[in-house]
């Protein structure tokens, strides 16, 4: 007997936004615990160097300093990411370093004062010397005599992976009618969340634990990142993750000076805390995106592929990121570069190269912004040389309806979506608001971009473990619990930081309980609340912890149902959960509430002699292989021919991610995402100089957009239930970022359509655009 679904589909306000708007949350740094300390850390001057001596002696001297750290009185700890494949070379990062510097800002000396200010002061007392050496920053750098970054990869390269040899590639690139030899790239971003790292940590004596509060995506994987380091178990260590405002994959992977800052507190017995500066931020913190793609695209006269090969390059700065590896952003794109067309020869490789700069971590989209960028142009070049619409050449290569399921040249079997569907309904969209008339509006520089994608989401340990991680997340476990009051708490191991995971996992439950999600509350973000979780990243925690959580809810309506009947003298198969009652189906006289039934297990438990387990709890788990949600994206732009600046005068997305469990959540989630891709296509990128300094340490270099530059998105939504999940929804967390960049690339072209442009990178800055626009289409070199 199922109960009757009601809240999920319903565009329910986010519980979460009241307190967040009436400045109620609860941050990392609103946490207070006694007189803690305060953290401030030395960093490196220097992109690349030897490290000749440390003087601590002026610092210490400091009244108010309690303690001043070097990597020596840490026993050289660090944090050491593996994948266990023949290809990867592991590297140790260090929690201060100690023998040499691999970026600027790199933290060697932690000082520990009563007060931030001392701290701060204290740093700049400590004297480090930096024997510099020659550094390696771009990717442009690379081949012949390099400095070295790492002795274990004296060629630089820390993973180098070969996927998907095909024989007969080569041949049938050679034989094609059209062949195409390009090279994308993308710059080097950062997440720039609204509340940058920290972190509170206090030993407890009572418990015998270390407790670190900080600001994270992952606590689970925190709390193994630390008791690794430390050489403490598990149990000894508790992680717990407030309000976090914002993560997108920068707080997904352990910091080094979270370990710090906990190691401290273990030394001293005492409470420290640290909150990052937004220099340190921008400077000092995980980094994502600097990637170059040189692909062979092989095309017949009709415009169809043929082949495609791939030489893929990362720059992944000077470590692997606790615990995913520097191999995670080279393996993603190898993996999934051909997307929604059908490709049938292909072969990749895929290399991470170390440079000096800091490492990344897989910021939102991991790296398919990127690859979607390559197959959306290759797919508008081979139309422009051949003649062809470059929507009907998009039609003839993607994966129809009928073709599904669709087993892919990369190996993957592509499950039922709506990729064609997409892409019909959005530019149907772009004709009823009349962009074509405005693109041909006379005096005007205007562009429409087109891009159609996949998403693979939710990977399951299945999936995941085909990377060989040496942890290899995957499944989730959720705990429903319903109290004397008829009241649930749900503990789940993921981890919200904006997702709104209070009011969706709240309308899963509710359905299958038949009550108010106001009488659900979520619990998550604590090690020691949960049997163990893998946090909130790739598009996961809806699916997968939500997944969870609907299983566990329907084991525990279950139980309602056999104890309700017993009450009611009724079969079990009979009884209904509908609006807070148990009620027998075809007989609404004959029911009771679901709060007597809990208030019976719970306080007349010898009345009844269906309740075995005594309590009103289960347990459920999820672990699907993963799932492709889909997209397809438009934009139209203007371009300024005086300044080169970008107008995105409007913006459309259709989506699928299945069945849509919050409208409202999932239009806010597609519209961030929108505008951080748009960001990365027209604003951010982290410049260095040739020595590796940072030349972007504020939001005066660094161009966060602001919704001056964000248009209006008309959000579509197309429902293809998913069969491999509990709930028929797919992941969507990042297709907004996935499929902007492409988007605006396309639509730059376009507008440039007379200038034969050929952009294939982002970002596009106005200076470059203001020339293209000044060159006459004669002289224009052919792209």
């Amino acid at each position: 007997m199922t109960t009757a679904a009601t809240w999920v589909g319903n565009r329910l306000p986010r519980r979460e936004d009241p307190r967040m708007l009436r400045g109620t949350g609860r941050f990392t740094d609103d946490i207070s615990s006694g007189h803690a300390l305060h953290a401030a850390f030395v960093r490196s001057p220097m992109a690349s160097g030897r490290i000749v001596g440390v003087d601590v002696s002026a610092a210490l001297d400091m009244s108010g300093v309690v303690a001043v750290l070097t990597s020596a009185d840490l026993d050289d700890a660090g944090l050491r990411a593996v994948l266990e494949r023949p290809e990867f070379i592991a590297t140790t990062m260090p929690l201060l370093a100690h023998d040499r510097v691999r970026y600027a800002g790199e933290p060697v000396v932690v000082v520990i004062a009563e007060s931030r200010y001392l701290a701060e002061d204290a740093a700049e007392a400590v004297e480090v010397d930096v024997e510099e050496m020659p550094a390696v920053t771009s990717l442009s750098e690379l081949g012949g005599e390099l400095p070295v970054v790492h002795e274990e990869a004296p060629d630089g390269v820390l993973v180098d992976l070969q996927m998907f040899q095909d024989d007969m590639l080569e041949s049938a690139l050679e034989e094609a009618p059209l062949l195409l030899e390009r090279t994308f790239q993308s710059g080097r971003v950062h997440a720039a969340p609204m509340e940058s790292r920290a972190c509170l940590a206090e030993w407890v004596d009572r418990d015998e634990q270390l407790v670190l509060t900080l600001s994270t995506q992952v606590p689970h994987q925190v709390r193994t990142g630390v008791a690794q380091a430390l050489d403490l178990p598990e149990r000894a260590v508790r992680v717990i993750s407030p309000d976090v405002g914002g993560g997108f994959g920068l707080k997904c992977v352990v910091g080094r000076e979270e370990v710090v800052v906990a190691a401290a507190a273990k030394r001293l017995r005492q409470p420290v805390r640290w909150s990052e500066d937004r220099q340190e931020n921008l400077t000092a913190s995980f980094h994502g995106r600097e990637q170059e793609y040189r692909v062979r695209a092989g095309f017949d006269e009709a415009g169809r592929i043929i082949g495609l090969d791939a030489d893929i390059r990362c720059n992944i700065g000077a470590y692997s990121a606790f615990p995913f590896s520097c191999g995670v952003e080279p393996l993603m794109a190898a993996t999934e570069l051909p997307g929604v067309y059908k490709v049938p020869r292909y072969a990749a490789r895929a290399r991470g190269f170390a440079t000096n700069k800091p490492p990344t971590a897989p910021y939102r989209g991991v790296s398919r912004p990127q690859i979607v960028m390559v197959m959306e142009g290759l797919m508008e070049e081979a139309a422009a040389r051949l003649g062809l619409d470059r929507v009907e050449i998009r039609r003839r290569n993607t994966i129809a309806t009928e073709d599904f399921p669709y087993l892919g040249a990369n190996g993957i079997t592509y499950e039922p979506g709506s990729y064609i569907e997409a892409l019909e309904m959005c530019v149907e969209e772009t004709r009823k608001h009349g962009w074509w008339e405005s693109r041909a509006e006379e005096g005007k520089i205007r562009g429409i971009g087109l891009a159609n994608f996949s998403e693979r989401t939710a990977y399951g340990t299945a999936t995941m473990g085909m990377r060989k991680m040496a942890m290899t997340p995957g499944f989730e476990v959720a705990h429903v619990k319903m109290d004397a009051s008829g009241d649930v708490v749900v503990t789940s191991g993921t981890c919200g930081h904006g997702q709104g995971h209070e009011t969706t996992f709240a309308q899963l439950v509710a359905d299958r309980l038949g009550i108010h999600p106001g009488r659900i509350k979520l619990r998550q973000g604590d090690t020691d609340l949960t049997s163990f979780g893998w946090g909130t990243f790739g598009s996961r925690s809806l699916v997968i912890g939500g997944g969870s959580a609907a299983v566990a809810a329907r084991r525990l309506a279950d139980k309602i149902r056999t104890i309700a009947a017993e009450m009611l003298e009724a079969d079990a198969a009979d009884i209904e959960l509908i609006e807070g009652h148990a009620q027998v189906s075809g007989a609404p006289d004959a029911r009771v509430s679901i709060d007597d039934v809990a208030a019976n297990v719970h306080f007349r438990a010898h009345t009844l002699t269906s309740n075995e387990e005594q309590l009103l709890e289960a347990r459920g788990t999820a672990d699907p292989s993963g799932m492709f949600s889909n997209a397809c994206h438009a934009a139209l732009v203007e371009i300024d021919p005086g300044t080169g600046g970008v107008e995105v005068c409007d913006y459309i997305v259709v989506e699928d991610c299945g069945v849509v469990v919050n409208p409202m959540i999932v239009d806010g989630q597609v519209r961030g995402g929108v505008a951080q891709g748009i960001a990365s296509a027209l604003f951010e990128e982290l410049v260095y100089s040739p020595d590796g300094q940072p030349m972007a340490g504020t939001f005066m270099d660094y161009l966060v957009p602001t919704a001056s530059e964000i248009p209006q998105i008309a959000v579509h939504h197309l429902e293809t239930p998913c069969d491999l999940t509990e709930t028929g929804s797919k992941g969507m967390g990042e297709g907004g970022t996935i499929g902007a960049p492409a988007t605006i690339l396309s639509a730059l072209n376009d507008a440039l359509r007379d200038h034969r442009a050929g952009l294939r990178h982002v970002p596009v800055a106005p200076a470059e655009l203001k020339r293209l626009v000044g060159v006459p289409t004669a002289t224009q070199e052919d792209a």
